[in-house]
């Protein structure tokens, strides 16, 4: 199993909030994963009959060890209860540190941590304060007024 960040907070739109701001900071969206109540996320895709059911499932197979299994109950009840959690897949020491500092500073419940310190990646959270794709720079010499005419400057417009 992968690197694993969770973060719990008191109700769904804190959780939601801080999936947005993970998203803005550079974060893959399929490396980040809310968990509640209202939207089960990829625990309501487990073999079980109960929404409780299904987040215990979700949650073993986050934190798959003997010594976390209490945990996985322990999650599972929480969000029973109308917490929602947030989960960060980090590839790398660079990504673990600015996902737990943007946890952190949203004020989480909780922060667990699975497996944090075997990973290998280093290449999605920013190193910088600002996004890079404002570096990109696109020669326009014929003043397109999109990308899609850019590419296609040479096409004909009218299909002829």
């Amino acid at each position: 199993m992968s690197a694993v960040l969770l973060a719990v907070f008191n109700d769904y739109d804190a959780a939601d909030r801080v999936r947005v701001d993970l998203v803005r900071d550079g974060f893959p969206t399929d490396r980040i994963a809310v968990t509640a109540c209202c939207e089960p996320g990829q625990a309501g895709l487990q073999p079980a009959t109960t929404l409780h059911e299904k987040f215990v499932l979700y949650f073993r197979t986050l934190f798959s060890r003997e010594d976390e299994r209490a945990c996985a109950d322990l999650l599972a009840d929480r969000v029973d209860q109308g917490v929602a959690t947030i989960t960060v897949h980090p590839r790398g020491a660079r990504e673990t540190a600015r996902a737990t500092q943007i946890l952190e500073s949203a004020a989480a419940l909780d922060i667990l941590r699975h497996d944090v310190q075997s990973q290998k990646w280093e290449h999605a959270a920013a190193a910088h304060e600002q996004p890079w794709i404002q570096h990109l720079w696109i020669e326009n010499p014929h003043k397109a007024h999109c990308i899609y005419c850019r590419i296609f400057e040479h096409a004909d417009r009218d299909g002829q």
